[in-house]
């Protein structure tokens, strides 16, 4: 066991180490931009390997045991998996990076500042202490601002950062909250101490107001309404920045969420205020996501609605369900961010066919033929995978997947042959999160059956408006005039930050441009 933490200790470590030095290179200077690149791009593969040895040690030692390296990091296997994600998904936006800022000023600082976001992340997936955790999330968001400036002469660029440093104060402050709190209690400021603890005593009442004040921090973070405005705004930033925020960094929060399972579980305040935000910002981000006629502002919406989602299943209990949500939601946005050119070909295609009207007969019988196939599969892979309540979200979440041309559009594909399409995609989606819950990743859930209660309801809410604007879109104009507009949240809490932390950095020349983007429903229209 001693050589495999030793292993483990140089395996997991390697990473940090590479795209430290790919940072300090950077910063450095000496070279061109073609060769600082091509560096980056080496250091990045190389991390890959040992990456990927520490995830197959992970699943290779005996009962999957967690390698504690020492008081401050630990080697978890759902670290280690996100830690080969987050190293594969950095060598893939150097690359494309290195291609869409070619023959742009100052990308030896976007190197500096990308190559310390991902050594940050990694550091911040091996913590076991609440110090590593906070010093490693700050630095993630430091570094990330950096890049969310790399146009420094674009005003909504510099106000997603001053927003995103508001929110990252904040979710630093509560952080430090919760860690005084467990510490005092647990006397020691190691993770593994805390889950001892909580194993043998319990949630004592600081506990729980410490998990409470994680659970805030996460939310912030993550970019929840109605502090979500940051988020889409990085639309100013570099593509290849999107796509490492919307595909790794954003979703920080849930592994998190996932690390803190032990104390959330005996804390149901913090789960309630999970479920309740989560549920709220899918809902709404979800609506508003239909609107936007912006590719990237589209994504970044859906992006917004992810994370509620992923918030949502970690108050309601479903941990395992949330890693495998954080994995394919981070390839997901990934492809989805860096192939967008393809996509507006894709809509351009769908406008000249038009719309094809829904049949009224699908939109009702969907969730049951969604509901058959999760049944199905649960039937062959094994019972009790998830409650039934999730049964019903889930077949609701992928009952559009039957919904049916209406038969007396001309040229409309057989809905025989679109049932089939449907049915075998909800049929791969289970078989897959089913077999997803079979990996040997140590993440144990906790169902809140209370609170899935709410989120079906929540979920069949949601449904029935998205079926209500494909029967009647006409009546609801009203309600897509306020979701095109993100129901105002953003320019609430806009205001609050410039009023409450006012900045100097805008030049007088941008001082006109940007306030004339605060006013109302302009700021949504100007964005998009």
């Amino acid at each position: 066991m001693n050589i495999a933490k030793l292993t483990a200790f140089a395996c997991a470590l390697t990473p940090i180490g590479l795209m430290s030095i790919a940072a300090l290179s950077a910063l450095v200077g000496g070279r061109s931009p073609t060769a600082q690149w091509r560096r980056f791009t080496v250091l990045a593969q190389l991390g890959v390997w040992p990456a990927l040895s520490t995830f197959v040690m992970q699943f290779s030692l005996p009962n999957v045991v967690p390698l504690p390296l020492s008081h401050w990091v630990a080697v978890e296997p759902f670290g280690a998996c996100v830690a080969l994600l987050v190293q594969l998904l950095a060598t893939v936006i150097g690359v494309f990076s290195s291609r869409y800022l070619q023959g742009e000023r100052g990308q030896p600082r976007y190197i500096a500042a990308l190559a310390s976001v991902l050594a940050c992340v990694h550091l911040l997936l091996l913590a076991n202490h609440w110090v590593v955790l906070i010093v490693s999330w700050s630095l993630v968001g430091s570094a990330l601002r950096r890049l969310l400036c790399f146009y420094r002469e674009r005003p909504l660029a510099l106000l997603a950062a001053h927003k995103k440093r508001v929110a990252d104060t904040l979710a630093d402050t509560l952080l430090l909250g919760a860690a005084a709190l467990a510490w005092s209690t647990v006397g020691s400021g190691s993770f593994s101490d805390l889950w001892l603890y909580l194993a043998h005593d319990g949630a004592s009442v600081p506990l729980q107001i410490s998990a409470i004040c994680l659970a805030l921090a996460v939310i912030l973070r993550t970019a929840l309404l109605p502090m979500h405005g940051w988020l889409i705004q990085v639309m100013e930033a570099p593509t290849p920045v999107s796509a490492l925020l919307h595909a790794g960094v954003v979703n920080l929060g849930g592994y998190a969420l996932i690390r803190f399972a032990p104390l959330l579980k005996h804390t149901p305040a913090a789960c309630w205020l999970l479920v309740t935000l989560g549920l709220v910002t899918a809902l709404l981000a979800g609506l508003v996501s239909l609107t936007r006629t912006s590719i990237k502002v589209r994504l970044a919406w859906s992006t917004v609605a992810q994370m509620g989602f992923m918030l949502l299943e970690c108050g309601l209990g479903l941990y395992m369900m949330a890693a495998m949500h954080l994995v394919g939601h981070s390839l997901y946005k990934a492809h989805a961010f860096l192939s967008a050119s393809t996509i507006v070909r894709e809509n351009k295609l769908k406008a000249m066919r038009g719309q094809t009207p829904r049949s009224r007969v699908s939109l009702l019988v969907a969730p049951a033929f969604a509901a058959s196939s999760i049944a199905a599969v649960q039937f062959f892979v094994g019972h009790g995978t998830w409650p039934w309540w999730w049964s019903g979200a889930l077949a609701l979440a992928w009952a559009p997947l039957f919904w049916l041309p209406a038969l007396r559009q001309n040229g409309a594909t057989a809905p025989l042959s679109r049932a089939i399409v449907g049915w075998s995609m909800a049929t791969a989606l289970t078989t897959i999160t089913a077999l997803g819950h079979t990996l040997p990743l140590r993440v144990i859930d906790a169902p809140n059956d209370a609170a899935g209660v709410v989120a079906l309801g929540g979920m069949a809410l949601m449904y029935l408006s998205l079926a209500a604007l494909q029967v009647c879109p006409q009546k609801l104009n009203t309600w897509r005039r306020w979701s095109y507009a993100g129901f105002y949240l953003d320019e609430f809490c806009t205001r609050l930050a410039l009023h409450y932390w006012p900045t100097r950095w805008t030049p007088a020349a941008m001082a006109a441009p940007l306030q004339e983007t605060m006013k109302g429903a302009k700021v949504a229209v100007a964005a998009d």
